[in-house]
């Protein structure tokens, strides 16, 4: 499966799903650690380019729709009617959706990457390619 060793003696096809455990934390770790290999340097900056911006899109839409809830649902004044939360909620789901999509893209790339497939996501996967 694998082609090759990294500079940090694992094997090509394990490093490179190693990229994505944990998102864009382990991208980072392996994009300054493997000096050598331009798969294992692809696939850490994929990582990076794809789950970091998800997961700050996810967390601000969270937060802003639960924020925002809670804060028009209680006020001195009584309950708000619940349409005046419906777009805050729309962007709790939206949120969600991210999260799920997030997580089937997860498991996608750390199969192909374990395959030993150079699996490119459009826009990042170029992207990474540049700055492997």
């Amino acid at each position: 499966m694998a082609k090759g060793k990294s500079s940090l003696n694992l094997e090509e096809n394990i490093a490179s799903l190693l990229c994505y455990v944990v998102v864009w934390i382990t991208g980072i770790l392996f994009y300054f650690l493997e000096k050598e290999n331009k798969t294992i340097r692809f696939h850490a900056m994929q990582s990076i380019l794809t789950f970091l911006p998800l997961t700050i899109l996810s967390t601000i839409l969270s937060w802003v729709g639960f924020s925002a809830t809670i804060t028009y649902t209680n006020t001195a004044f009584g309950s708000i009617p619940s349409g005046v939360s419906q777009p805050f909620l729309i962007l709790g789901y939206l949120s969600w959706l991210i999260s799920v999509v997030t997580f089937i893209l997860w498991l996608i790339l750390i199969i192909k990457a374990y395959q030993g497939e150079k699996f490119k996501l459009p826009v990042v996967g170029d992207i990474a390619e540049k700055h492997a």
